[in-house]
């Protein structure tokens, strides 16, 4: 239990912290929420500011699952406060304190989380999600589908005792995260509207600046 107790909050905070926003404002001088999905994710960081430093934060968002998890396999020995610390990182990288409770989509924290709990289940996820980008130049529809094909890997290796079973449930719960944030780029994706990778950011559409959340608010330049 004394697990649960420091290593979710751990991994709430460690999820929140905004690299996409912070990479915007010093190496672009832009708030990234105000261009293209209004998100803090790699994929607007690449439309927004440069594809550089958009594989400097997918690095680091990869790497707040990966920190979390490390810790508590390191302290804890256990699967369970593993997955849960791990579910709590791709909250806090979604809905980020820092950020009025927005933030980014949830594919790179989550595929993260899952290469560190299952390397199996995230080659599969990563397969998946890369051919399918190859393929199409959709980000989004690689994200979902390997966010999906991850949680049924694991789910399966689960089943055959293969894998622990709270690792099952980190990636059912994260892919289900994961195609909620989704959800508009699902709308765009079935009228054929979705952006492809390469296509640079334009104003925001995705919520305004009054509709944000309150939260605690990072500065903006004048």
């Amino acid at each position: 239990m004394i697990g649960y107790l420091v290593f979710v909050p751990l991994g709430y905070l460690l999820g929140s912290i905004p690299f996409g926003y912070i990479a915007g404002k010093l190496f672009g001088g832009v708030d990234v929420r105000e261009h293209g999905s209004g998100n803090t994710g790699t994929t607007n960081v690449a439309r927004t500011v440069n594809l550089p430093v958009a594989i400097v934060v997918l690095v680091l968002d990869m790497g707040k699952a990966v920190a979390v998890v490390l810790l508590a396999r390191a302290f804890t020995d256990s699967p369970g406060t593993e997955a849960v610390a791990a579910i709590a990182t791709i909250v806090g990288h979604n809905w980020s304190v820092f950020m009025g409770f927005s933030g980014g989509k949830g594919t790179a924290t989550g595929w993260g989380g899952l290469l560190i709990l299952s390397p199996v289940a995230g080659l599969i996820a990563t397969v998946v999600g890369t051919s399918a980008i190859a393929a199409t130049r959709y980000v989004s529809l690689g994200s979902i589908l390997a966010s999906v094909a991850g949680a049924i890997a694991l789910a399966v290796m689960a089943f055959m005792g293969t894998e622990h079973v709270p690792y099952a449930m980190y990636s059912a719960v994260g892919a289900t995260f994961i195609v909620v944030k989704h959800r508009g780029n699902i709308e765009r994706l079935v009228k054929g509207e979705e952006r492809k990778l390469g296509h640079k950011a334009d104003a925001v559409t995705a919520q305004p600046k009054t509709q944000r959340g309150k939260g605690l608010r990072w500065p903006r330049s004048a």
